[in-house]
């Protein structure tokens, strides 16, 4: 490693989980991406009820095809503000 702080980090996490430099590499860089692919997934299950809803409106309004449609009441309802 030519970064000094690189370099503390992964030998610390090497000699913390007992692991040669290689494979604690591999292993930080998997639970990284991990981590963050767990993010994007609970990201897009908070969303989805907001997608859904928004598809069933459009289909409601048979996809609005050239018509302009006001959506505050919807938005204002998904940021849960009042009337």
């Amino acid at each position: 490693m030519q970064d000094d702080e690189a370099d503390w980090l992964l030998r610390e996490f090497a000699r913390r989980r007992g692991l040669g430099l290689t494979a604690a590499l591999k292993v930080a860089i998997r639970e990284a991406s991990q981590h963050e692919d767990d993010q994007v997934d609970a990201f897009l299950a908070r969303i989805k009820p907001v997608i859904d809803r928004a598809k069933a409106r459009k289909a409601e309004e048979g996809g609005a095809a050239g018509r302009r449609v006001d959506d505050k009441q919807f938005m204002d309802e998904m940021w849960g503000e009042p009337d």
